[in-house]
């Protein structure tokens, strides 16, 4: 068995086999890794002990006289809910394994056994059991006091896409998120599985673009063991582990056509095969996919399946750069001030007009990231209570500098009219982020003789 010992409090395990060499190795090796454990040679004593004191963990020889290993995983589910149960078979009778999977077991493994292999699967078992314990404190306390963080932004386009989000989040559809690098397409994903019933499941995220083809086939399926040289022991796919939640494919778009016919597949059953493996999973989740790629393109161009396309493009949410939603940056830069000063232990910052001002003048190719890494600094390089220009990396301060020098009522004129186009004319924010009250503004407005441009 592995030499590593489970944390205190220890795991308390239940093993039941008619078979008393099974029951004797299998006792004498989890207690020397650090177990409570209790024995018994048939369902009816593992019953009684079963209702006599709690345990975390029970493993199942499925093969026995009288009530058989799956009757008593049955009868042990309903007396005791959250139990985690392995079962243990022979190689002829994996079919009898499938069964107790699909009737919740955790798993199950194979005789005879390989016992740095059962010493790993118990322990993953345990820390599956200690994780989902912590997520259901973590439920409750969630659903009484905390919502789902919503997305930074006033625009209309930001309203728009919180709009799509409310929409598609209560259904189960997938959801196809696209927008430039750094636009925010994770958070948004994590918004919709916020908001959905999916909410307390796993959120799983795949960044596809990161991983090189084979390796993001064993992420994504899973492997058995002896899959490939490497693989020691079985290895569960993000979709098995998704069971309940969302995957996140980031970066759909670089998936090699290999995976694309693997991943259609999947996504049309509902089921996952291992590699290496032969028994088909069902797992129940939710994908929501992102790309800054033009996948019509692509499947123009033969790059990427339209059947592949087509089931993953069920309902769509485009995210508009940032320069298109300039309103949005002084709500932006507030929140990632916030952010920053509390994780750098600052005291609080805020920006002075001339920093507004150029953070309002760039045209931010890399979107709400490079909003975020310019914040950043600012904060690690700005003296409290007040950052400026001279604080903001260097690109942003000199990139779109105007040219020639401007009088400071030109430099107010431009200020407002760029607040006001970039709020959408929303009177009350405008006069928010320039710091007046309505009433200033509406006579500025009419001092320089501004009008709101009607949209298509």
């Amino acid at each position: 068995m592995s030499p590593d010992t489970p944390k205190s409090p220890p795991a308390s395990i239940l093993v039941v086999d008619d078979e008393p060499i099974v029951l004797q190795s299998l006792g004498d090796w989890f207690r020397q890794d650090g177990y409570l454990v209790d024995t018994a040679a048939n369902a009816k004593e593992a019953l009684r002990i079963a209702a006599e004191r709690p345990h975390d963990i029970a493993l199942l020889d499925i093969k026995m006289p009288g009530i058989d290993g799956l009757e008593l995983q049955e009868r042990l589910v309903k007396e005791v809910p959250d139990l985690t149960i392995i079962v243990m078979t022979a190689y002829a009778s994996i079919e009898s394994a499938v069964r107790a999977l699909k009737a919740g077991a955790y798993d199950y493994i194979t005789k005879p056994f390989d016992p740095d292999e059962l010493s790993h699967l118990v322990r993953r078992a345990a820390e599956h059991r200690s994780l989902r314990s912590e997520n259901e404190r973590l439920k409750e306390q969630l659903a009484s006091v905390a919502g789902p963080s919503p997305l930074v932004g006033v625009s209309a386009a930001m309203r728009h896409v919180q709009d799509l989000i409310d929409a598609v989040a209560v259904s189960d559809a997938t959801v196809l998120v696209r927008g430039e690098s750094g636009t925010g397409k994770e958070l948004v994903a994590r918004a919709v599985h916020a908001r959905s019933p999916r909410r307390f499941g796993p959120l799983v995220v795949v960044n596809c673009g990161a991983l090189p083809e084979g390796v993001l086939e064993s992420e994504l399926f899973g492997h058995e063991k002896g899959a490939f040289t490497g693989a020691q022991f079985r290895h569960k796919g993000k979709f098995e582990l998704a069971d309940g939640g969302t995957v996140f494919l980031d970066e759909i778009g670089t998936v090699t056509p290999r995976v694309q016919v693997e991943l259609l597949r999947v996504l049309e059953e509902k089921k996952v095969t291992r590699l290496g493996g032969t028994v088909p999973i069902r797992t129940d989740f939710r994908v929501v996919a992102a790309t800054n790629m033009d996948l019509e393109a692509a499947v123009r161009e033969g790059r990427f399946r339209d059947d592949l396309y087509w089931r993953l493009n069920v309902f769509t949410i485009d995210l508009p750069p940032l320069r298109d939603r300039a309103g949005d940056i002084p709500a932006l830069a507030e929140h990632f001030l916030q952010r920053f000063t509390l994780a750098m232990n600052r005291p609080p910052m805020k920006l002075s007009p001339a920093a507004l001002d150029t953070l309002l003048s760039h045209s931010w190719p890399g979107n709400v990231r490079e909003l975020q890494n310019a914040i950043e600094r600012a904060v690690v390089m700005g003296k409290p209570p007040t950052i400026e220009v001279a604080d903001l990396p260097l690109r942003i301060g000199e990139a779109e500098s105007r040219p020639g020098p401007m009088s400071l009522e030109e430099l107010e004129r431009a200020h407002i009219r760029r607040v006001l186009d970039g709020s959408d004319w929303n009177i009350s924010q405008a006069a928010k982020v320039l710091g007046i009250d309505r009433g200033t503004l509406y006579a500025k407005i009419r001092r320089y003789g501004f009008e709101r441009v009607p949209t298509a």
